[in-house]
């Protein structure tokens, strides 16, 4: 029996025919005669309403299910017909012996496909156990526990991303700051140090500008602005940012390890 190979054909076990002739000590001609005979009387039966039902939802002959059709070289490079024999044509087989032979190679097929069934299950604990893979309904329970909670420590984090780094439309500098716990001024002059605005003009035409090397990124846009001095009504541009700006500015400080208020939260809690 140690010479015996089981293998996979189409996702199923299945033994050569030319292995079965040596387990039950038939010639390989005269067992493929046998089979030939199984398939016709199984195949050629009176009309069954639930085997012709079953047939249908299989798409295949029912002899299929015990005896598959194939080939192999010969030592004088022929190619010669063989039958690829499934558990259940092993069984079939086997009903057919009688006394001592049928019971041993009863006991031969039946062992071959438990160790192999054996090996399946051992790869498929590996992998369960490779992978963290709960392998019972209290362990699937738990993990769904686990990542139900870091999801939740996680949600800030989402949030913010959702809805304000995809959140179209322009922001000024003030809600930039905010997500900081920042003044407007302190993020200014954050982004001044770092060479990124600079101010122009005086008194009420005083405003922020962003240096040349990142006025062409589409970070930033202006928007009128309209003020009173003196009795005049003026107007000047306002610096506000895209959102490719605040993102700018978020990765820009998240370098040196500063980050949104709710990341700050986030990341105090892991």
């Amino acid at each position: 029996m140690q010479d015996v190979q089981l293998f996979t054909f189409n996702g199923e076990e299945v033994i050569d025919s030319r292995d079965v002739a040596n387990m039950i000590g038939k010639s390989h001609a005269h067992l493929s005669r046998d089979i030939d005979r199984y398939i016709r009387d199984i195949d050629d039966h009176e009309p069954d309403p639930k085997l012709d039902s079953a047939r249908k939802v299989n798409n295949s002959n029912v002899s299929s299910d015990f005896f598959i059709k194939s080939t192999y070289t010969d030592k004088n490079n022929q190619i010669r017909p063989c039958y690829l024999l499934t558990r259940q044509g092993c069984e079939f087989v086997a009903n057919k012996l009688t006394g001592k032979k049928g019971n041993q190679f009863t006991a031969e097929y039946v062992t071959l496909f438990n160790r192999m069934k054996q090996r399946e299950n051992s790869r498929i604990e590996m992998v369960y156990k490779e992978w963290n893979i709960p392998t019972t309904f209290a362990g699937a329970l738990k993990l769904a526990t686990e990542q139900a909670e870091q999801l939740e420590k996680q949600k800030p984090k989402v949030d913010y991303f959702n809805s304000q780094m995809r959140n179209p439309g322009l922001m000024t500098t003030t809600e930039i700051a905010k997500d900081y716990g920042w003044s407007a001024a302190k993020l200014n002059q954050e982004l001044h140090k770092r060479g990124i605005i600079y101010q122009q003009g005086s008194g009420h035409r005083k405003v922020w500008v962003v240096y040349r090397d990142y006025a062409n990124h589409g970070y930033t846009q202006y928007e009128p602005f309209t003020y009173k001095n003196g009795g005049k009504q003026g107007m000047h541009n306002n610096l506000k940012w895209t959102q490719k700006g605040k993102k700018f500015i978020y990765d820009l400080l998240a370098k040196d390890g500063i980050r949104p208020t709710l990341e700050q939260m986030d990341l105090m809690e892991d």
